[in-house]
């Protein structure tokens, strides 16, 4: 792998005498792939360039919220008129209202929305409520989805039908992790199990939409369904997280593009992302009665001084104004474009792949083609020593890929034919050093 980016270098050595490990995520420090993460100054539509000047297309789009590409024009003329009215005022704002209307309109599942400011905030915020209003304290989840850093879901993946988690993170008390149950995915027969062992104590069950934080994963033909049903037999709530894939994957999230056709609706969902344009916000929404637990109405507290920041709404009225289902359909052909010639160039260079999608967004995971990845426990098997070498390669190209073979490709509207191309040009010798890569 090479740098060739000098400041990049010098800003990270500089970085890691501040922070810890000279980032403020994890992933943002190449420790699954190696070699020094590139410290971006700029973006516009496509493209990324670093702190040496070097652009590349990117297919991380801030993990999601340039679903119309970076530094849109409409969303920076809404962000400026904000900000030209003041910060932060720790008070109501009418573009709160206006992006909860926007979101209800599009989610028919949300009757009520509390707007937070990340997806964390918003899964912690939803386990509460769903305990505070059942009146029970187990939460199912899944091993492999991720819902955010907050203690109990932290918990490390159990073994059997429905284990006892322990502790997935130092700092994490046993008390906190005992109180989570980790199933494997796409297992229904699991959640069966669980609830007769403990549905008298199981509050919620909570679950990625479709699961992009193991690479992405698709549900199962009516696994989700299957949740709702077996919750609402048990008097336990159903949370969906759609943090990743809420107004990504389409007009109406994961949810939409499946859950609605199905006939089945979760109690509670989680957004994040894409409503904020950018800026950093989240939300949860759903049931009216389950909502108006929350404070002020209900017994369940949740605050927070930047919770609907003025900022952060504007960006997000203006994103998913312009996020219209032609929007959609683009970021979607896009998608299959490049997964279809992603998978031609492995092929091509002989390299056992499956490509996993869930709506537009995709990930490769290495030597699974004969079963796939279907839950945590495949993801783990796969080649994970193959990615390194063939992110270093595309990066080296001037392709910016997610820095981990368990995360989610993503595109935006601003993907031209230029752009495309560029990735297009780099899949070939990408694919050759997966092709050459070792396990060591």
């Amino acid at each position: 792998m090479t740098s060739n980016t000098p400041v990049s270098d010098q800003l990270f050595d500089r970085a890691r005498s501040l922070m810890p490990g000279g980032v403020n995520s994890p992933v943002r420090a190449f420790g699954s792939v190696g070699g020094t993460p590139k410290f971006m100054v700029s973006a516009q539509g496509p493209y990324l360039t670093d702190a040496d000047g070097r652009e590349y297309v990117d297919l991380v789009c801030s993990w999601g919220p340039a679903l119309l590409g970076h530094a849109h024009p409409a969303v920076l003329d809404a962000v400026h008129a904000a900000v030209d009215r003041g910060l932060s005022f720790g008070a109501s704002t009418p573009d709160e209202a206006n992006l909860a209307a926007i979101v209800k309109e599009r989610v028919s599942a949300v009757e009520r929305i509390r707007m937070v400011s990340t997806g964390t905030e918003a899964t912690m915020t939803a386990v509460r409520l769903a305990r505070g209003f059942i009146g029970r304290n187990l939460i199912v989840k899944f091993a492999g989805c991720y819902h955010g850093h907050l203690d109990g879901l932290l918990a490390a993946a159990g073994s059997g039908l429905a284990t006892m988690a322990l502790p997935g993170s130092a700092g994490v008390t046993e008390a906190a992790a005992a109180e989570t149950l980790v199933l494997p995915y796409n297992d229904l027969d699991a959640v069966e199990a669980a609830f007769a062992a403990h549905g008298n104590n199981i509050a919620a069950v909570i679950t990625e939409a479709a699961p992009a934080n193991m690479g992405v994963v698709t549900p199962n033909e009516g696994f989700n369904a299957g949740l709702s049903r077996i919750t609402r037999e048990h008097g336990a709530l159903l949370i969906l997280d759609e943090v990743l894939t809420g107004f990504r994957t389409g007009y109406a999230g994961y949810w939409g593009l499946t859950g609605r056709q199905e006939g089945w609706t979760p109690d509670l969902l989680t957004f994040g992302k894409v409503i904020g344009g950018g800026m950093p916000t989240a939300a949860l929404g759903g049931r009216a009665d389950v909502m108006d637990y929350l404070a002020p109405l209900g017994p369940v507290y949740q605050a927070g001084t930047l919770s609907g920041n003025p900022v952060a709404m504007a960006a997000g009225v203006a994103t998913l104004t312009l996020a219209t289902p032609e929007v959609y359909s683009f970021v979607d052909a896009r998608s299959l474009e490049l997964s279809a010639a992603l998978s031609s160039a492995l092929d091509t260079a002989g390299v056992d792949h499956s490509i996993q999608r869930a709506g537009n967004l995709f990930s490769v995971a290495f030597g699974t083609s004969a079963n796939g990845v279907h839950n945590y426990a495949d993801a783990q098997a796969q080649d994970v020593f193959r990615y390194a070498p063939f992110f270093h390669s595309m990066l080296d190209s001037g392709v910016y890929l997610p820095p981990s073979v368990f995360e989610a490709w993503f595109l935006s509207a601003a993907h031209d034919d230029a752009a495309m191309n560029r990735i297009f040009d780099a899949l070939p010798a990408a694919a050759k050093a997966a092709a050459e890569a070792t396990a060591l």
